[in-house]
């Protein structure tokens, strides 16, 4: 799962930049609505890479979204030491983050799953097998 690598490392990167342009960069404070909106999108849009690359594979799609995400809480947690009142501030510990990611990827690959059997269904219809003739038992008396 290789994409699951990649994914969790520009996870990381698109939140230590978001982090030193909120507190290392006094210049983009004036700017900080447009800074945020551009750092979440950034972030929502990489969560998306596993989601739409294995979309109908959900087994895959967990798996890899859980690599990325296993990452990025580890850089999460990371950032706590660097950043001192990080967790404070959003509200978020790496453990929650984890729960977090983990539900939400976990409702994505069930939604995909039910999702294709939902579409097979529909391709395949589902015929009643023919009954078998019921005939009684000969017994020899």
């Amino acid at each position: 799962m290789i994409l699951g690598l990649y994914t969790g490392a520009l996870l990381v990167i698109i939140m230590f930049c978001a982090l030193v342009a909120a507190n290392r960069v006094p210049g983009l404070e004036h700017h900080a609505l447009e800074r945020n909106a551009i750092s979440y999108t950034l972030f929502v849009l990489s969560m998306l890479i596993p989601i739409v690359r294995y979309f109908s594979r959900p087994g895959e799609m967990f798996l890899s979204a859980m690599i990325a995400w296993l990452i990025f809480v580890v850089g999460f947690d990371i950032a706590g030491m660097v950043f001192h009142n990080l967790f404070d501030s959003v509200r978020h510990t790496p453990f929650l983050a984890l729960l977090e990611g983990a539900i939400v990827y976990g409702v994505v690959a069930v939604g995909s799953w039910v999702g294709g059997m939902l579409f097979q269904a529909r391709r395949h219809p589902i015929a009643p097998r023919p009954r078998k003739a019921h005939h009684p038992a000969h017994h020899p008396q």
